[in-house]
């Protein structure tokens, strides 16, 4: 398969499960006596969502406008690394620590699962097959790592102005701010890890690659 249509079909699956993820947010915030601007700044505050919606952006403005700013910064390797060690994070950590927190039902549990595992799948397969990977470097992983760092701020921040956190391993109100940092701390250093481990498979690629190339 062309990589522009990988990328247009993984596009397509990406904006489906933002979009019906959105719908479901505000249906239930109407259902609750919120208004649509509650429920939009509730769709907002998960690092699942934010993650997918930037999935959603780095596949599509490199393939409806590439010369464009946005659409040069996304096509670079180095950039759709972070976008996948990031994705990678939202599987890992939605498997791992909150998973069972949830019975979704319906129309829920589709959008949980293409949120949470068929996006992240997809869009590692897409970085894996398709993007360049020789421009990859060990800092990298400390760069990317800036995003989920201002999402924990955001979080946060945001938590102390509407009193309500979205996930329970950074609820100050619940569990202090001291295990907040430790958990936010533990959550940077393993998504790290996650990023020199994505740098490292992709040296190995670049690699053997060169070494096919060669043995021509």
């Amino acid at each position: 398969m062309r990589p522009r249509i990988l990328a247009a079909a993984l596009a397509v699956v990406a904006w489906f499960a933002v979009l019906m993820q959105l719908y479901l947010s505000l249906r239930l915030a109407i259902a609750n006596g919120n208004s649509i601007g509650g429920g939009i700044v509730i769709f907002l505050g998960y690092f699942t969502v934010l993650t997918n919606i930037l999935v959603c952006v780095a596949l599509t403005f490199p393939l409806l406008a590439p010369a464009s700013a946005p659409g040069r910064f996304f096509a670079r390797p180095a950039v759709a690394g972070g976008v996948a060690a990031s994705i990678t994070l939202v599987a890992l950590a939605y498997h791992l620590l909150l998973r069972n927190v949830w019975d979704p039902q319906g129309l829920q549990w589709l959008a949980d699962v293409l949120l949470h595992y068929v996006v992240p799948l997809l869009y590692v397969l897409y970085w894996w097959l398709v993007v360049p990977k020789a421009s990859l470097r060990w800092t990298h992983p400390l760069l990317w790592a800036g995003y989920p760092a201002a999402y924990l701020a955001y979080a946060l921040v945001r938590g102390s102005m509407i009193g309500s956190y979205p996930y329970p391993f950074i609820d100050v109100a619940v569990i202090g701010y001291q295990q907040t940092v430790l958990n936010a701390m533990g959550l940077l250093v393993g998504f790290i890890a996650l990023g020199l481990l994505f740098v490292a498979l992709g040296r190995l690629q670049g690699e053997a690659i060169g070494r096919r190339e060669h043995a021509r």
